[in-house]
């Protein structure tokens, strides 16, 4: 059976943005479904902050393949194996928190790479490959090559790191955590304030100098989304289940609550 390719790592590569669909809530299997059918090209299942069970996030990456979006988990910091499981089980991507150092983004891409780019382990007929894989070597060459490796830069020691970070061979997007980033400054919440639009500019700087993918997750506002993805941001997370729910529930209701002669 052919391999599922990573549509959002290929979108990238030409230069396009890859969307991401944040998932905290919805366990089902329309999910991914919904995720596409609202322009999405990947969901961003997040199990360091949401109570997923490992079939929980399995089945949705699952349930993502035949559907064209790009399924992504987002583990805990150091959490090797619960990510490596997850790419046995139909993950396309992981992100990985807390990124300071180039050790650290080493350690991650030879995890998540089969040899010789890595150290990552067969385990068994992979879902990627409908679990008809080809000859062992060349599935683990194919899948090296659909795998979307990223690391998160959450801290002041990251962003001086980047440059480092960024020539790690096997990571393929330094994705800038910017409100854990401002929390770590001094400034929470200042998604504008110029120490961030320092940080953009330097990871910018340190992938475009090794050809790896700027990512952006915690901005949501219309002024400095559209200022990073200027600085060029590819990979970018635009919201989450519980922020897209709370943002048309709170539309929905806000009409008719306040349509004239409304019985309130």
């Amino acid at each position: 059976m052919s391999l599922t390719q990573n549509t959002t790592k290929r979108r990238m590569a030409a230069g396009l943005m890859g969307l991401g669909f944040g998932v905290h809530h919805l366990r089902t299997v329309a999910t991914p479904v919904l995720a596409k059918a609202t322009g999405h090209d990947w969901i961003f299942i997040d199990t360091e902050h949401g109570a997923f069970s490992v079939q929980e996030t399995t089945q949705l990456c699952i349930a993502s393949l035949p559907v064209g979006v790009t399924p992504i988990v987002r583990v805990c910091a150091g959490a090797i194996d619960e990510a490596t499981r997850a790419l046995d089980n139909g993950a396309l991507g992981i992100v990985v928190p807390h990124v300071d150092t180039a050790a650290d983004a080493k350690r991650i891409a030879e995890a998540f790479n089969y040899p010789p780019r890595g150290k990552r382990s067969w385990g068994g007929p992979p879902a990627v490959y409908g679990y008809r894989p080809p000859a062992t070597a060349e599935a683990q060459a194919a899948i090296n090559a659909e795998i979307l490796t990223v690391v998160m830069l959450e801290s002041p020691e990251a962003i001086a790191n980047a440059d480092a970070i960024a020539a790690v061979d096997g990571v393929d997007v330094l994705f800038i955590g910017t409100s854990d980033l401002t929390a770590e400054l001094g400034i929470s919440g200042q998604m504008g304030h110029p120490k961030v639009i320092d940080a953009y500019q330097a990871v910018g700087d340190a992938c475009r100098k090794h050809g790896k993918v700027l990512g952006m997750g915690g901005v949501y506002d219309e002024e400095n989304a559209s200022r990073y993805v200027g600085m060029g941001a590819r990979f970018i997370l635009t919201g989450s289940d519980h922020s897209y729910l709370m943002a048309g529930a709170d539309n929905r209701s806000g009409f008719f609550n306040n349509l004239a002669g409304a019985p309130r």
